[in-house]
């Protein structure tokens, strides 16, 4: 047996290795050529220290002075007696350049594209790469625009499928190069390259309810993430408000409603900004953010959208002093 162990790194490179039962995971590292920080070896010196975020594991033969008892109770780890016994999320406090380790790149080919709207894109490619390819749900790649040497960064909106695709959710920006040539150009079967997986936004272990906010396509990666919890299953009750501008905005709801029927635990609300909107809800995620949502501050809150929706966000939670067990979130422009 072997576990998945996602090395993250502080620079927002994620790596990926396996770990064998029983194996200490700085040995899994250094064998699959990922050089985390290391001295003694032998749970001395504390320079391999991290951060376990996710999982389950064992330590033995360290002495305090390289972890004390308070720290391990806090979740750090050193590396060099940490033993998986399952999958887990370790934070490493050093970048990947220092590690030498790089991100890696999938070859792949666009094997459909859905055109929602004027300002939203679907599409998915597929490729035998993507078969080694792993990330947290929430998590992004770089794609390489054709015919440059420019990348754009967009976030997974699924898991990769048996058959190794992948799909992601854009926002069509004027004369956007990417999303511009995926509007008027790209063609079934062509190649594209990305590198990754990146980023600290992810969904973390579900220990108590959580709140989703997504604005326009900031919706990407909480599909991959919903897509996570039908696969495994939750106690935990997930609301997710998803606020758009205009009506032409609001996309794949009927993928919603799909990952809600699957899910016994998950609700959502859609709302339009727009004044000028005949949609039922109007206004703006902060208005349908309820009381029960938060559940006294017990509650984990994942936010992405653009940074005006992120401050308005920050503002609300600072007026009603809103206090959650934690909170992550992820702005883009």
């Amino acid at each position: 047996m072997s576990y998945k162990i996602a090395l993250n790194f502080e620079d927002g490179v994620t790596r990926f290795i396996s770990c064998d039962e029983g194996e200490l995971v700085a040995d899994a590292a250094y064998r699959q050529r990922v050089n985390i920080p290391l001295d003694c070896r032998d749970g001395a010196c504390g320079t391999c220290m991290c951060h376990a975020e996710s999982g389950q594991y064992s330590m033995e033969d360290y002495i305090e002075d390289a972890l004390t008892p308070e720290e391990a109770e806090a979740g750090q780890v050193l590396t060099c007696r940490m033993v998986p016994t399952s999958d887990c999320v370790v934070s490493v406090p050093v970048s990947s350049k220092v590690c030498k380790t790089a991100t890696e790149k999938f070859a792949v080919e666009l094997s459909a594209i859905k055109r929602y709207s004027e300002t939203a894109i679907g599409f998915t490619v597929k490729g035998d790469s993507l078969a080694n390819l792993h990330f947290l749900p929430g998590q992004y790649v770089n794609i390489k625009v054709p015919g440059s040497d420019e990348m754009r960064a967009y976030s997974f909106s699924s898991l990769v499928t048996e058959t190794n695709e992948v799909s992601f959710l854009i926002r069509v920006i004027p004369d956007g190069k990417m999303s511009s040539y995926m509007r008027d150009t790209a063609q079934i079967g062509e190649q594209f390259e990305m590198t990754g997986p990146q980023g600290s936004f992810y969904l973390r272990d579900m220990q108590r309810p959580a709140l989703f906010l997504a604005g326009g396509t900031g919706l990407a990666p909480f599909t991959a993430m919903l897509e996570k919890l039908q696969q495994e299953g939750s106690d935990y009750p997930v609301q997710l408000i998803y606020g758009v501008t205009n009506d032409i905005d609001l996309v794949e709801v009927d993928r919603l409603e799909q990952l809600k029927q699957a899910l016994p635990q998950f609700t959502y609300t859609t709302c339009v900004a727009s004044e000028e909107s005949d949609y039922p809800t109007k206004g703006y995620v902060t208005n349908y953010i309820e009381a029960g949502h938060v559940n006294d501050g017990d509650v984990d809150i994942y936010l992405c959208g653009p940074p005006p929706m992120v401050e308005a966000v920050n503002s609300f939670m600072a007026e009603k002093n809103i206090k959650p067990a934690s909170f992550h979130y992820e702005k883009f422009s």
